[in-house]
């Protein structure tokens, strides 16, 4: 349930009503907003919740009492109506602004990163992409570069006055890939590693979800919840796509998923339109089409020579491409009501 308080209550009356859902054999989460505090209670008793929401609803500090039944609790609207926006390092994701997350699928030199994060950056591109560790579906392909790849994201982000989106994909490696990226990305085959998401729940860096793709939303916002309940509210969810029938595209880009989720959630969504489809030809396509959705940003893969990728070339734009999209989705941005985030002064 979640308890709004009143806008008057004092910081010991705040404290009362914790204390209060606390002796129930519930966890207190309060939310301190500008204008009120609202407190999120997750826990066994739920025979008792009736009683107990009148309970507080009697006392003169409480504006108001809601039952959640969902299923996830912190991750749902009701717990925070107004919505969430995620503070990457002074870029909001959420809110009325619309972010670019841009780069190459995976980090295979020093020089081919620095090359996509400058056109990325020029083109309006304010956090970087780029993968260390890369999850394979085949155990002969690409890896990732590792620590090294790491270094490299890092430093070239610094050069560029950008923020970091980097894949973590072992519970062992979350402290170590935190200490490089902004963001840490949980890839699509680890949406239901709970292990993972409750270790990057400890962290205070954003997360990114990404959408299983044999995942329902109703699941995809249940792992969002683990992160929730571990203490990090840094949660971003991404639409990648997911697994159909259809073969003539990699996945199906599913963007009914980003106005349904909005509302059912207060976290922040974005799209992936390069894994959603696979085929660089429709890209840019499904970058319009999710901001009219109301994606709150765009994750896009783009390498300077495709053709010479070492991994998922066919669905990564070159630099002139990317900064075509760019010009093709501001009339968008602009047309729904938002603006498109602009990146550092640098």
């Amino acid at each position: 349930m979640i308890v709004v308080m009143a806008p008057h209550a004092t910081q010991e009356q705040i404290r009362d009503v914790e204390r209060r859902i606390q002796e129930w054999g519930y966890g207190a989460h309060p939310i301190y907003g500008a204008e009120r505090t609202v407190i999120g209670a997750v826990g066994v008793p739920e025979a008792d919740k009736a009683r107990y929401m009148e309970s507080l609803e009697a006392l003169p500090y409480v504006e108001r009492v809601i039952a959640i039944l969902r299923p996830y609790k912190f991750a749902s609207r009701e717990f925070h109506p107004d919505g969430t926006v995620v503070d990457v390092r002074g870029v909001p994701v959420g809110g009325r602004e619309v972010v670019l997350m841009a780069g190459p699928c995976t980090v295979e030199t020093y020089e081919q990163t620095y090359a996509s994060a400058k056109a990325c950056r020029a083109a309006g591109a304010s956090i970087l992409r780029g993968g260390a560790y890369k999850p394979s579906t085949s155990p002969y392909s690409f890896q990732g570069l590792g620590v090294e790849g790491l270094r490299i994201l890092r430093d070239i982000a610094d050069c560029f006055q950008m923020r970091v989106i980097t894949e973590v994909m072992d519970v062992r490696n979350v402290d170590l890939v935190a200490q490089y990226a902004d963001i840490l990305q949980i890839g699509t085959r680890n949406m239901q590693n709970y292990d993972l998401l409750r270790e990057v729940g400890r962290s205070r860096t954003p997360v990114l979800i990404k959408r299983g793709m044999w995942a329902r939303i109703e699941e995809w916002l249940q792992a969002a919840e683990y992160v929730l309940l571990g203490g990090n509210p840094n949660v971003i969810l991404c639409e990648r796509g997911i697994r159909t029938f259809e073969t003539y595209t990699r996945n199906t880009l599913d963007l009914s998923a980003v106005p349904a989720v909005k509302e059912l959630s207060h976290l922040p969504v974005i799209v992936d339109p390069s894994q959603g489809t696979g085929k660089r030809s429709l890209v840019t396509a499904m970058a319009r089409a999710a901001v009219a959705a109301g994606a709150d940003g765009l994750l896009v893969e783009v390498h300077p020579h495709p053709e010479e990728a070492l991994k998922d070339g066919a669905q990564s734009l070159t630099c002139s491409q990317f900064e075509q999209l760019v010009a093709e989705i501001r009339p968008i941005v602009a047309a729904v009501g938002r603006t498109l985030h602009a990146p550092d002064a640098g």
